[in-house]
């Protein structure tokens, strides 16, 4: 770890007063470092992968903070010493979020939703928890959900005995409903993993989004992460769609996006999610 810090001096040119262990995620371990001047956040991890998780997960921020619409801590050093991949970023002090920031939020990512290019997809892949994530670029959204979102995890799953062959849709099966069901979409650019733990409230009540697994896909993948387990403030739902009205079919498209996070969580943490992924494949594929 002295080594690290070392190089993490030399590289911001301060000198770090002190450091300690913090809680920062299930993946790697997180710290706060002290310099005179003020306070960063350091994740490490030593995973052969944790290095190009590090590099996309940079991107992803980077890409965000470009657009102005919605802030993020900034990333000053992505390296590798020793076998261990760390990552530095300014330390955001957080708080509770009451309904006032529920609502700024909600508009802020609604104004992040509205960055948009030609195609579905990324410049670079990166990951969706420790799970790789493809962002090959695709002109329609549908073919782009099938091939690099839920055929690839229906692919793990039945290669892990998660799920069984006759359970899992062909692509002449999904496309259809698929487009039936999406509708006509233009590329926003997204959070990707937008649960809970992925945003902090600040103390002076500025929105933050972290732990990005950015690309241009539909809106309401973001909307559907959120809604997964639990569901932000109400006031986030109002702003947001204030500024990006519920399309018709709203709450399919939901569901629809949602699969594709049962499906990684499913993979990464095996059956429990089981009659979950289950219930939806059932639902629009049989």
């Amino acid at each position: 770890m002295q080594t690290i810090l070392s190089h993490i001096s030399q590289e911001i040119g301060e000198g770090i007063a002190s450091y300690r262990s913090i809680p920062g995620g299930d993946i790697s371990s997180a710290y706060q470092l002290q310099t005179e001047t003020k306070k960063y956040f350091l994740k490490v991890n030593t995973n052969p992968f944790a290095l190009a998780m590090f590099h996309a997960e940079q991107k992803g921020l980077q890409t965000i903070e470009k657009t102005k619409t919605i802030a993020i801590p900034h990333v000053y050093v992505v390296g590798s010493l020793e076998g261990k991949s760390f990552l530095l970023m300014d330390f955001v002090e957080a708080k509770r979020p009451d309904a006032n920031d529920f609502r700024q939020f909600g508009t802020q990512l609604a104004q992040l939703h509205r960055c948009t290019q030609k195609d579905f997809g990324f410049l670079s892949d990166n990951f969706i928890g420790s799970l790789p994530q493809s962002n090959r670029l695709h002109p329609d959204w549908a073919e782009f959900y099938w091939h690099e979102r839920i055929s690839p995890q229906l692919k793990l799953a039945y290669d892990h005995q998660l799920l069984h062959k006759k359970e899992i849709p062909s692509l002449e099966n999904a496309l259809p409903v698929f487009r039936e069901i999406f509708g006509v979409v233009k590329p926003s650019l997204l959070h990707g993993d937008l649960w809970a733990g992925n945003y902090l409230i600040s103390t002076d009540g500025t929105p933050y989004l972290i732990d990005p697994a950015a690309y241009y896909g539909h809106s309401l993948v973001d909307i559907a992460m959120s809604k997964l387990f639990g569901s932000f403030g109400q006031s986030f739902y109002d702003a947001y769609h204030e500024i990006n009205p519920k399309s018709e079919n709203y709450s399919q498209q939901i569901e629809l996006y949602q699969l594709y996070y049962l499906l990684v969580h499913l993979n990464l943490f095996g059956s429990g999610y089981y009659s979950s992924v289950s219930s939806v494949l059932r639902k629009y594929f049989t």
